[in-house]
């Protein structure tokens, strides 16, 4: 990593309470060509940040007020405020500047007093590196702003918002919920919000709460020491510990057990575990997300879910459509897991053709976008190279929306009209017969139609109602 060009004018924020030591750096940083300006302390130095951009700050630990290392940890926090920090500090301290370092995040320390030439290095080091960052981050929102943000892909007006959530959740440490049906990508989402947080040097761990007996679920979470039950052979770390710095995904939260949720819930407000069988508590520094494929509110009406915990949860709630409602996106999603695909598989599929993603769009999804990776990694596999055809899907997928409406609701009624009926007026009655056949449900009677939801609802409206309410009186 080169060194910072002085024309670049990086600014650099010294915060020190002796006035005469301020100075002195100062007129250093400035005779090197960067900018810089002084704080007599840590809240007069985030009054500073708030109001201009900073690529370094230069802190003394100890001061009056608020300290370097309050300083820095209100910095962690709010990470849209945070330059790169170097820690300035005195013979004998050296040991709380590394903890300083490892524990709130600053790129490094150097003793009292400055060696000109060691500081400078440092500190063009520094200037470089949150330079990098800020350049990762702003590839990754130019990125989303042309529909990817890690893996997950979509140009539509609900995944934007998902994007934009994305975005927002990342820099914080707040609780997220992330909800949608199986297969929309809820884990996509909880790695993408890891991956733009100051967490990404950290760990990913992904639990399946549905998927680990009631038994072992509070030992898997929060670990057990040796002895604390039958087959505790030896101390083990939880999840909560193994996730330590970085972000723990609860998966299918929804299936957690009652009896554990109220552990849970203190663990997220007092940032501590404790061990099976263990006699203290541990602290522990994870940032939770939780997903889940069922509806919590109508849980917690129920009186399985706390609503305690949900609320907790929910700080922000991050909501995925499911694929039938963004069919649009076909063509861009295919794109992308035909890529992936590739690089499995040692295929060289090129493009998919224009029937195949007319039989896309007939399908009705119930697997959402792991269906449809599941239905292209097949058809590639078979293909090996080139155009991915029809003859490379499943037999009879995609048939016609009135086909598939006929096999799921059986035989469709006939209607008779007579001699003299307008088109209006038949059109109505068809609509009609057809939302009382499928019990008003007006996507399957869309589909039965031929016609698209939209278009439905639309002559709904125009007709002042349900033509379906109007025949039945």
């Amino acid at each position: 990593m080169g060194p910072v060009e002085p024309r670049e004018r990086a600014k650099v924020l010294i915060v020190d309470d002796e006035a005469a030591q301020r100075s002195a750096v100062r007129n250093m940083i400035e005779r090197w060509g960067f900018s810089a300006a002084e704080a007599c302390d840590g809240a007069e130095a985030l009054s500073k940040l708030q109001q201009c951009r900073f690529d370094v700050i230069v802190t003394d630990l100890m001061m009056p007020g608020m300290d370097g290392m309050e300083l820095l940890r209100r910095l962690k926090e709010d990470s849209a405020l945070c330059p790169a920090a170097i820690v300035l500090t005195a013979y004998g301290n050296v040991d709380t500047a590394i903890t300083t370092v490892h524990e709130y995040g600053a790129f490094w320390f150097i003793e009292k007093p400055i060696r000109p030439r060691a500081f400078r290095i440092l500190l063009e080091r520094a200037i470089a590196q949150h330079r990098l960052v800020e350049r990762s981050e702003r590839l990754e929102r130019e990125l989303s702003s042309h529909g990817h943000i890690g893996d997950l892909v979509g140009t539509s007006a609900a995944m934007q918002e998902v994007f934009f959530l994305i975005r927002q959740a990342a820099p914080t440490r707040a609780s997220v919920l992330v909800t949608g049906e199986s297969g929309t990508g809820k884990e996509l989402v909880a790695r993408a919000i890891h991956d733009l947080s100051p967490r990404r040097d950290g760990p990913f761990i992904a639990v399946n709460c549905a998927a680990i007996p009631e038994s072992l679920i509070e030992s898997e979470l929060f670990g057990h020491e040796k002895g604390a039950f039958t087959g505790a052979l030896t101390r083990r770390a939880g999840c909560f510990e193994l996730a330590g710095q970085g972000t723990l995904l609860l998966d299918e939260i929804g299936d957690m057990p009652l009896s554990l949720q109220a552990k849970l819930l203190r663990v997220l407000e007092d940032r501590r575990i404790r061990r099976l069988g263990a006699p203290s508590e541990t602290e522990v520094d994870v940032r939770v997300i939780a997903s889940t494929n069922k509806d919590l509110r109508e849980l917690v009406a129920a009186g399985s879910f706390r609503e305690d915990l949900f609320f907790r949860l929910s700080v922000l709630h991050i909501a995925l459509p499911p694929l039938r409602d963004r069919l649009e996106e076909l063509p861009a999603l295919c794109s992308a897991l035909i890529t992936r695909i590739n690089a499995l598989h040692n295929t060289r599929i090129t493009s998919v053709d224009g029937a195949v993603l007319g039989a896309l769009r007939r399908h009705d999804w119930p697997g959402n976008v792991r269906e449809l990776r599941n239905i292209l990694e097949r058809a590639a596999i078979l293909a090996r190279e080139g155009e991915i055809t029809p003859d490379h899907l499943p037999k009879g997928f995609g048939g016609t929306a009135p086909e598939r409406a006929r096999r799921d609701l059986g035989a469709v009624p006939t209607v008779t009209l007579p001699v003299g009926t307008t088109i209006e007026q038949a059109e109505r009655e068809l609509i009609s017969i057809t939302l009382l056949h499928t019990r008003h449900n007006q996507t399957k009677a869309a589909e039965l139609l031929g016609i698209s939801a939209k278009t439905l609802y639309n002559k709904l409206r125009e007709y002042g109602g349900s033509a379906a309410a109007e025949r039945s009186e």
